[in-house]
Formats: structure tokens, sequence, C-alpha cells
């Protein structure tokens, strides 16, 4: 079976590319739009809000700038307005026309804030006319319900803000990306044992920390949407304060990390205990320490950690795809879902 879902993520190389080729000339629009700007604020639903916990991460450890990621219900429910003077606010649609998300990113301006949009939806899309400066990713139509593409151009698009906004990284590193992702489509690790690890189970906990925690939130969003699994995604941090507990022998887990950086020993830590446990851990990335302390294990992308989230998600997605096909689910059309969702 041939879905559509595995066509799209097959075409994540070309899509990043063109999206890099037409954002990285941009960083100087972005310094110019942030200039007086102090802290940002991220607003975003579904997986652009994963992508947005990315952008946080990203641009708070090599930035140095304060991000919170904004609540829109305070704007389009309570309808309270906030000082927003010193605020860079940062729309993110995948579609460019999700009411509440455009409803939000005015309100901000409105408020005080200077106004980036991030869509795939194009300069003519409803959020990226609400701001003050649109940075269009260019993934093509995305047809499965199930964002892969537009996902990961999201995430390109955040790092050329991060660029942008004075990040200590190498712009270089964001080149790599495309090569990257193109040898996990095609070597993306030991994918039969995990689909087989977790067709037989109701559920499973994704855990990351820092940068690849957005990892783990979107792969959990993608096991739930598409897989139907009950699936958790936690910061490994939060996890050992408790939910740890329903990780079992009918509750594995899925541990995501880069294959450098501060949060790989802890990451590779929490893997020993969950197989000491009698339970099942599944590595994505983190290298060789990652999958020796794994029962299976997904490649990850060699990459540096601060960019590594790009290709982090890649096997995840290719799992969830062949995970949905073994249980009888078509990914690429959900039940109860739409490609655009719209909230009040």
């Amino acid at each position: 079976m041939t879905t559509r879902m595995r066509g799209e993520i097959a075409e994540q190389p070309a899509a990043i590319q063109a999206t890099l080729d037409a954002l990285l000339p941009r960083t100087g629009d972005v310094e110019a739009v942030a200039r007086g700007t102090r802290h940002l604020l991220f607003v975003a639903r579904g997986t652009s809000d994963n992508a947005a916990v990315y952008g946080r991460y990203l641009i708070e450890a090599r930035a140095g700038r304060m991000a919170a990621m904004g609540a829109p219900s305070v704007a389009t429910t309570y309808r309270r307005r906030l000082d927003l003077d010193g605020v860079l606010a940062v729309g993110l649609s995948q579609s460019g026309r999700t009411e509440e998300i455009v409803e939000t990113l005015q309100w901000a301006k409105d408020c005080g804030a200077k106004t980036v949009a991030i869509t795939n939806g194009g300069e003519e899309s409803p959020l990226a006319q609400a701001a003050d400066l649109a940075l269009c990713t260019l993934a093509g139509e995305e047809k499965a319900v199930p964002a892969t593409k537009t996902y990961t151009t999201q995430l390109a698009a955040l790092a050329v803000l991060a660029i942008g906004l004075g990040a200590d990284v190498d712009p270089d590193d964001l080149r790599r990306v495309p090569d990257a992702v193109e040898k996990l489509i095609s070597d993306p690790g030991d994918l039969d044992a995990v689909v087989e690890g977790l067709a037989d189970k109701p559920g499973v906990v994704v855990s990351g920390r820092g940068l690849a925690f957005s990892t783990a939130l979107e792969l959990a969003l993608k096991l739930k949407e598409a897989c139907y699994l009950h699936a958790m995604g936690l910061s490994y941090a939060d996890l050992l304060h408790g939910p740890i507990a329903v990780v079992d022998a009918e509750t594995p887990a899925i541990l995501v990390a880069a294959g450098q950086g501060p949060t790989l020993a802890g990451t590779v830590a929490l893997a020993e205990r969950v197989t000491g446990a009698g339970a099942a851990a599944f590595g994505v990335g983190g290298g060789g320490r990652l999958a020796a302390a794994s029962t299976a294990a997904l490649n990850g992308p060699d990459l540096p950690e601060w960019v590594a989230p790009l290709g982090l998600i890649v096997p995840g997605q290719l799992l969830t795809e062949a995970l949905a096909r073994r249980l009888g689910i078509d990914p690429d059309s959900p039940r109860g879902l739409k490609k655009v969702t719209q909230t009040d």
C-alpha cells in the first residue's frame, strides 16, 4: 500500500531545501522587525504548537531571549488586553487560515507587539497578511491529514528566525539538513522491530528533553492521530517526577535525543532504567549510546543538537505511517480529523 503520507515524507528534503533557499536570505528582515523587542511570544495550535516548542528552546538556549508559549484563549475567549510592548509575537499555522491564530496575532499587534507569521499558506494567506513579516515555507500542497513536510519546514523557518535574532549557531549546519533527512528516509534504522514492538500495545510514552522535547511531543501527536495509540509526550524530567509509573510491559517508552548535547546522558540513563524494569525502550537518535541502551532503535541525523530536530522527527514519521498500516488504519485520513481545524 502506498500512502500519501509516505509520499509526502519523501518530499521533505526538497521542501526543506526550497524553504531554506527562500528564507535564509531574509535574516536581515527578521533583525529589522525584531528591533526594539526583547521577548518572544509563540502563538500556535496542534503540530504548529509542537514546532513552536522547538522555537522556544532554540531562542532561549542559543539567542539569549526569553520566549513563552501564548494562550490564544486569552485573546479570543477571555478578550483580555495585555501590555506586549517589547514583544515579538510569532504566529504559526501551516494553512495560514486557522482563524483563532490569525485573530490572536492581530490581538498581539493591537497590544503593542511586533508580529511574524510562519505559514505554508503563502503571502496571501490571512495569517501572512496580519503580520509585520511573513516567513512563508515552501512545502507545497500537503494532502495527508498528518503533517509531515509542513512541520519540518516550519522548523526550518524557526531556525532562520533564530539566526535573524542573533543566535550563536553556524548557519551552514542548516544547509546540511536536506541531505541528512534524505539519508534517514533511506535508512531509518530498525523500523520493523519498533513497529512490531508497538503493534499490540494500547499506549506508549514518548520522551525527550530540551531541543528534542518538541520531537517527543510531535511524535506522540502523530501516534495518537494516525495510529490511535494513547501516546503521552513528556519531558524526561517530568516523566521521572511520577508518570514513569505507567511504563511497564504493556506501555513501552520511545526516547528521543540528538547524537550530542547536554540531554543525551540523561536519555541514555532513562533507557537503561526502563529496560531494567522489564519494559521496552525504543530509541530515536542518540547515536550508538542510546541504541545500545534500547530494545531497538531508529537512526537520528548526523547534525548538531540545535538543528537535529529537523531530522529527528523523520524516523518517527516513518514509524507512524508503517504502524498505522500494520494496524489496518489509513494514515492519510484518520477518523474524526480534517486538514484544517478551527477552534473558538
